[in-house]
């Protein structure tokens, strides 16, 4: 099978795949896995301080000589109303008793979030090959800074109309979410109702409307996957939920083996894990804040409210208190070295002719 496209070229990868960006669950060791195998991994730094960002993308150069994107929260930074913030870290105290969790309170006044205009410097100054973002857009100043250090630039869409966008605006790549896909949403277009397109209704309709090259992600789990979003038009894929279970993943134990034992409707697109449209598998944490009586705050400010609770269940091995990211057909997932389900999809696909 011959691999080379437009994307490998550009990319410089042998192989059209590409290790989604999960914060929280991804590492160095993940990316630099995936790398290696003649992929692109991708290093999430959304949120992150200068320093932590740093940091990440020297340890993954140490274990990878090879390509890999840097991933970018292209969302302002939301301003946080006292009063509304003191209700919430109330109520999500109260979840905590319930269920004997002990809840830290988070210090309001010492809350900092970083926003990706503070990374742009480091990721030039480090030589990344390629930055992706999500959640929003990076400005035009950005992008022609990026593209005249030579970075090739990634951008999610999850219709036609946001593809369309990013082609316009000079983005070199665009990522064509589907519905199915696990984790956040990676929609910014506010002007219209939240698209709902599944991977498979996406690809093509975004391959007759623009020239860039598209990836796709979404359901992309094993070779039939991978081959129908090729045929379909997407030149690559991205893949998430297949590495959640790998053994680089920081996913706890009992998050890897609820992928497996999960159904194919056990997952809901919610804003009640981060106040923010994502895809998981419910749990009890997620029926509780549902239920909650409140309107969700700007993202990522939920997240920070319900961290010392999350953080509380992971070290205690429990699942139903902690954000559970995964995609539709989360059940196919492999519990193996990233780099064995890197080259199982390869050569599944392959397989296929």
């Amino acid at each position: 099978m011959n691999w080379n496209n437009e994307l490998t070229r550009i990319l410089k990868i042998k192989y059209p795949l590409v290790q989604a960006p999960m914060l929280g669950v991804t590492t160095p060791e993940m990316v630099a896995a995936i790398s290696n195998e003649g992929g692109l991994g991708s290093l999430p730094v959304g949120l992150l301080s200068p320093e932590a960002t740093l940091e990440l993308i020297q340890k993954t150069k140490t274990l990878t000589d090879k390509p890999f994107a840097v991933n970018l929260f292209a969302h302002e930074v939301p301003e946080i109303d006292i009063h509304a913030a003191e209700i919430l870290r109330s109520k999500v105290s109260e979840i905590g008793d319930k269920y004997s969790i002990k809840y830290e309170p988070v210090d309001i006044e010492k809350i900092r979030y970083y926003s990706w205009r503070e990374q742009i410097e480091i990721l030039i100054r480090e030589k990344v090959p390629v930055v992706s973002f999500t959640f929003g857009l990076i400005d035009k100043d950005s992008i022609q800074q990026l593209h005249k250090n030579g970075i090739i630039i990634i951008g999610t869409a999850t219709s036609v109309r946001e593809a369309i966008h990013l082609e316009s605006i000079g983005i070199d790549i665009i990522t064509a979410q589907g519905i199915e896909a696990g984790g956040h949403r990676g929609t910014f277009l506010e002007d219209e109702p939240i698209p709902q397109v599944g991977t498979f209704s996406l690809i093509p309709q975004v391959a007759d409307k623009v020239k860039r090259p598209i990836l796709t992600a979404g359901g992309i789990m094993d070779g039939r996957t991978f081959k129908a979003a090729l045929i379909l038009g997407a030149q690559g894929v991205q893949v998430g939920t297949a590495f959640v279970g790998s053994d680089e993943s920081l996913a706890i134990d009992a998050y890897k083996k609820a992928l497996i034992a999960s159904q194919d409707t056990d997952t809901v697109l919610t804003c009640a894990f981060s106040g923010k449209l994502a895809r998981g598998i419910r749990n009890t944490f997620h029926n509780e804040v549902q239920g909650l009586d409140f309107t969700y705050p700007p993202y990522p400010i939920l997240n920070t409210f319900t961290a010392p609770i999350r953080i509380a269940s992971q070290k205690n091995k429990n699942k139903e208190f902690t954000t559970l990211w995964a995609g539709q057909s989360a059940s196919m997932a492999r519990l193996k070295p990233s780099a064995e389900i890197f080259r199982a999809l390869i050569a599944e696909t392959e397989q296929l002719g």
